[in-house]
């Protein structure tokens, strides 16, 4: 079976935001994951998308998603894909469907030119970082990610003139 990845349309939101709670609780983090359809459907599809998605349909329902954004290198000068989330339900991993999507981000930054494709994994999450290093993907162990949110964010952010 031959597995092709497509651009996520509107009707796809209500499938993608159940997808992105999936992974959340898969993640062990789902408390924190508050997306609504109305936010993805602004984000993806709205008067200027900074957000990306392609998916992978079994039997007509979505079963795989990636949603990325451009970010970019200072360093090689050009745009990058970032990679924010990558899903396929547990029963119907082994498929072909997460390297499907890789494949398919991997020839979208091919074709427009961009550096590299960049993703960040959970240090716990061992079946995705064999699958990832069996791609040839390299950890960047050497960087440490850092996040501001809630209060501190807010803190920090009235001590901008």
């Amino acid at each position: 079976m031959t597995v092709v990845p497509r651009r996520a349309t509107p009707a796809d939101v209500p499938g993608l935001v159940g997808l992105v709670h999936d992974l959340a609780e898969y993640e062990k983090a789902s408390g924190l994951c508050t997306v609504t359809a109305a936010q993805l459907d602004t984000a993806l599809f709205g008067p200027e998308p900074k957000v990306f998605a392609h998916v992978v349909e079994e039997e007509g329902q979505l079963v795989g998603c990636a949603i990325w954004f451009l970010n970019f290198s200072t360093w090689i000068g050009v745009h990058g894909i970032y990679l924010e989330d990558l899903y396929v339900k547990p029963e119907t991993r082994g498929k072909g469907y997460g390297k499907a999507l890789l494949a398919t981000l991997a020839k979208e930054a091919v074709d427009n030119d961009y550096g590299r494709l960049d993703w960040a994994v959970l240090t716990w999450n061992k079946p995705s970082i064999d699958f990832y290093e069996s791609l040839g993907a390299t950890p960047q162990d050497e960087w440490v990610g850092y996040r501001l949110t809630g209060e501190p964010l807010g803190t920090l952010a009235k001590e901008a003139q």
